[in-house]
């Protein structure tokens, strides 16, 4: 089958140890595993991340890469592909496909049939294979771990790319205010389009927030830290810009601040958030969708730092 895979590591160029060809059709490691035909997928920057040899070892290679999809499974149902995997041998007991079981860009992928949510009515499958990673860790950071119920405002840090632009997009569908930070001129002209209030990356808010999401790091932190109001949550999912950030513990103790710290999500906050989307016609912001006969241009497209929202992977063309 066709697939697109890592077959060796390139810190610098991560694009040039990107390979499209011919790998073998998926195996089950056990008796519940099954079988699906993906229709699409998307990109994470967790994709780059694998090429340039983070998170993999070398007899690890060749690895499919891909997290997200939807497809359809053995008996003909679509579904979404929960892309967490029970693994012992890992020291957090779990992996995400492409880790330790090939991932999702290929014709095919096999998964543990519990992993299989049904695609709910009213989501397209694109705009449904942008929520299994991305999505679904915003949805994470704003609800279970950031309490959005008992916040009014949130800030979040960088957005553009695809965690913390769904964090706008889901912020804002929740009823709050939303503020966004953003280098790029064009991408803050983008989140005022999308109902945000779009501010230049340490610019001082109009009030101070209830809920950070911080996907960052270092170079935004202070500001977190600065603009977060009494008993704020500031969330962190990742540190794209330097993980070793200069805290102001003083700030912390007095201001009585949460510094919570999160990955990906549940099944269970997966189907709520597949629920939401469609019941509130919150459709994922994406950049654009590229056909897997192209898929060497959404890798492209990802590592240029241009994109603002998903690249999404059509299968089927």
């Amino acid at each position: 089958m066709r697939a697109a895979y890592a077959s060796a590591f390139d810190a610098d160029n991560p694009l040039a140890a990107l390979t499209v060809g011919e790998r073998p059709e998926p195996t089950h490691p056990q008796d519940d595993w099954v079988t699906v035909q993906v229709r699409a997928s998307s990109l994470n920057h967790h994709d780059l991340w694998s090429l340039r040899g983070v998170g993999l070892s070398g007899d690890q290679l060749p690895m499919i890469l891909g997290c997200d999809a939807v497809g359809q499974d053995p008996e003909g149902n679509q579904v979404v592909i929960y892309p967490v995997v029970p693994t012992p041998g890992d020291p957090r007991g779990m992996s995400i496909l492409s880790e330790h079981f090939p991932g999702t860009f290929a014709e095919r992928v096999a998964v543990p049939r519990m992993n299989l949510l049904p695609l709910p009515a009213g989501l397209s499958v694109t705009d449904a294979a942008c929520l299994p990673t991305a999505w679904l860790t915003a949805w994470r950071m704003l609800t279970t771990k950031g309490r959005a119920d008992e916040a009014e405002s949130v800030l979040v840090q960088g957005a553009g790319g695809g965690v913390a632009t769904a964090a706008v997009a889901l912020g804002l569908a929740l009823g709050k205010r939303v503020y966004a930070t953003s280098r790029d001129a064009a991408k803050r002209d983008r989140i005022t389009e999308l109902g945000a209030t779009a501010l230049e990356p340490g610019a001082r808010l109009p009030e101070r927030v209830d809920l950070v999401i911080e996907t960052v790091g270092a170079a935004t932190f202070d500001h977190s830290l600065k603009s977060a109001a009494p008993g704020a949550r500031i969330v962190v999912s990742g540190a794209t810009a330097g993980h070793e950030p200069k805290v102001n513990l003083r700030r912390v103790f007095a201001m009585q601040l949460e510094i919570l710290g999160t990955s990906m999500g549940t099944p269970g906050e997966l189907t709520e958030l597949l629920a939401f989307c469609a019941e509130h016609e919150v459709r994922p912001v994406v950049d654009g969708v590229v056909p897997f006969s192209r898929v060497e241009e959404a890798f492209a497209r990802l590592h240029s730092g241009d994109v603002f929202g998903k690249v999404v992977i059509d299968h089927t063309a």
